[in-house]
């Protein structure tokens, strides 16, 4: 949880006795995904999320610095925006996403 806070700025709700906690991921003005986290169960299991970000080349720089590993780097889609993708401390990979300026 500590990386994910330390780039995205997440905060996370613990539930008393689980290991389980929802992750606060927006705000009134932007809302974000607010999903669970657990302990995987299964190290087979992947997940795959995309997070949309203002600066995919910066916030890799974080991810790496943070002990992440970019697993997908810089890919254009032309006239929509980049994707990459990376994996976090504990394997689990998550995509990053950038739009192109003016695409809303």
């Amino acid at each position: 949880m500590k990386f994910f806070t330390d780039i995205f700025g997440w905060k996370f709700q613990e539930f008393p006795g689980a290991e389980y906690w929802i992750a606060m991921t927006g705000d009134e003005k932007s809302p974000g995904i607010n999903g669970a986290v657990m302990k995987r169960n299964n190290p087979q299991q992947p997940i795959v999320n995309s997070i949309e970000v203002e600066s995919r080349d910066s916030t890799f720089d974080k991810i790496v610095r943070l002990g992440g590993q970019v697993v997908v780097s810089k890919t254009i889609i032309p006239g929509m925006g980049w994707y990459g993708f990376f994996k976090d401390p504990d394997g689990n990979i998550h995509g990053l996403w950038e739009k192109s300026p003016g695409v809303k």
